[in-house]
């Protein structure tokens, strides 16, 4: 087994410097590397490199990556890049994530007469063994594992989760580097024997590749599989680079693991963002709401009142780790470490706190190129006269196209910490007491805009039977366009 402990490429080729093996490693605990270990055995990587999450490393990976085609430098900003998947890999994949439990009713409801349920996909041990033998073995052949210890919290907190994902893909490190606290602080953690998510994520493209690669973006979409063992904690996802995908940190852990061990340690871990809001007497109350991706949760996390006196300040945009403290009152805590939102709506007329938070330090990906160095997309105003667009194809856009400039579920990945809104409390370790629940989503048709439920009885049953039109957060739903074809 190999560990490099010099950044290395895409491939790992060339880039080792001062090869080891792992067992002699002392900053791996042992859980972590016993588990390294079996990772390497199965997709047989030509080399292993233990993330340290410093400035000097991050810049290292972005640095092998755009050598490797895979991201650009944005001149116009600060330490801001561009991404360009493969159009066969732009969403999460629903149809593809499965949950493995001995028992089907472990995992969804069974409807009677056969009908399909709509509340996830299960797959059973047998058929699950099957599939990982059908894509893990030699899967990383000729690029890096990357081993990035990350927390799901503020490290130390004792609402923290931890986890250890190994991938082969740089461009996931760069990300997860942003969205959760990664490196050699949550190494230490781990050396005093805390339990961790064991997260094995793969592209799927070993090398010497059979076939050459879309936009410099390894992924292998006729195979992809998102799997999640809850007895185990393990999550193993293969063929995607992309989002919510290969980042295994967020929907993966942060929602559906996490809603295992939540349910096994008495806390709820929900997909809402959590702000504070304060009246012009200067009464703070914190709000909790549930509405689907791409359905406006970062504009109302980063809202600007247009009520005199009145102040919002964001918590998070995207999940909620909640429970009840020993008073009876509840709380959570924002388990990531940054934002990854739509782009496309996202603008200083809906947005300017967004605009702020990711000026700097952001990756953006499947947005549209302006020819100063700069990002575009649907909902912004034209760039100035004489400077030309570039779509997510990375081809020449002119306004009144057919085709949209930025792919509808194009993303920002942008640290919190630079939200000019922050909640004072984002990293509270006890969590900020919630007071009011919001359920929405996107329903042009058939509902009020607002309305209130008579108590939480009711609006328990109000928020479960919510639903909301499909969005382009999720297998290309939302747009009529061949361009997101699967």
């Amino acid at each position: 087994t190999l560990i490099q402990t010099h950044t290395g490429l895409q491939g790992g080729v060339g880039a080792s410097v001062g090869v080891r093996s792992l067992a002699s490693i002392p900053s791996l605990p042992p859980a972590v590397a016993e588990y390294v270990k079996g990772a390497v055995e199965e997709c047989k990587p030509s080399g292993v490199h233990v993330v340290t999450g410093t400035p000097q490393e991050t810049a290292n990976i972005l640095a092998g990556l755009q050598k490797e085609g895979m991201v650009k430098k944005l001149p116009k900003y600060e330490n801001c890049w561009l991404a360009r998947t493969d159009p066969k890999d732009v969403a999460r994949v629903e149809s593809k994530t499965v949950i493995v439990t001995k028992n089907q009713r472990d995992t969804i409801p069974i409807p009677a007469g056969g009908v399909k349920s709509q509340l996830g996909n299960w797959m059973s041990e047998s058929d699950w063994q099957k599939a990982r033998q059908e894509r893990f073995p030699g899967s990383m052949a000729g690029r890096t594992m990357y081993v990035i210890p990350f927390s799901m919290g503020p490290v130390g907190s004792s609402l923290t989760k931890y986890g250890v994902q190994v991938t082969d893909s740089p461009y996931v490190v760069a990300s997860m580097g942003i969205m959760t606290r990664m490196g050699t602080p949550v190494l230490n953690k781990l050396a005093e024997g805390v339990e961790f998510v064991r997260c094995q994520h793969t592209v799927g493209r070993p090398l010497p590749l059979k076939a050459p690669l879309v936009n410099s973006w390894p992924c292998n979409p006729d195979k992809v599989l998102i799997s999640h063992l809850p007895d185990t904690r393990q999550i193993l996802s293969f063929g995607s680079g992309y989002g919510g995908n290969s980042l295994l940190g967020k929907k993966c852990f942060a929602l559906r693991i996490a809603s295992r061990i939540a349910k096994d340690e008495g806390w709820l871990a929900e997909h809402m963002l959590i702000l504070g809001i304060t009246n012009p007497q200067g009464v703070k109350r914190y709000v909790a709401a549930a509405f689907p991706s791409a359905c406006g949760k970062t504009n109302l996390a980063m809202m600007k009142p247009s009520l005199p006196g009145w102040k919002v300040e964001c918590v998070g945009d995207d999940i909620a780790w909640m429970k009840f403290d020993s008073q009876g009152k509840l709380r959570a805590i924002n388990p990531e470490n940054g934002f990854f939102g739509v782009a496309p709506g996202t603008s200083d007329k809906t947005n300017p706190y967004a605009m702020a938070t990711i000026a700097k330090n952001t990756v953006f990906t499947n947005v549209g190129e302006t020819s100063d160095g700069g990002v575009w997309w649907e909902g912004l105003n034209p760039p100035p006269a004489g400077v030309t667009l570039t779509d997510w194809h990375g081809k020449t856009w002119k306004q009144g196209s057919s085709t949209t400039c930025a792919h509808p579920n194009s993303r920002f990945c942008a640290p919190a910490a630079q939200c000019p809104i922050i909640d004072p409390q984002w990293e509270s370790e006890e969590g900020v007491p919630i007071d009011a629940i919001i359920f929405g989503g996107r329903r042009p048709e058939g509902v009020p805009l607002v309305y209130e439920s008579f108590n939480w009885q009711h609006g328990v049953f109000v928020g479960a039977a919510m639903r909301s039109e499909a969005t382009a957060a999720a297998e290309h739903k939302g747009t009529n366009s061949d361009d997101f074809r699967r």
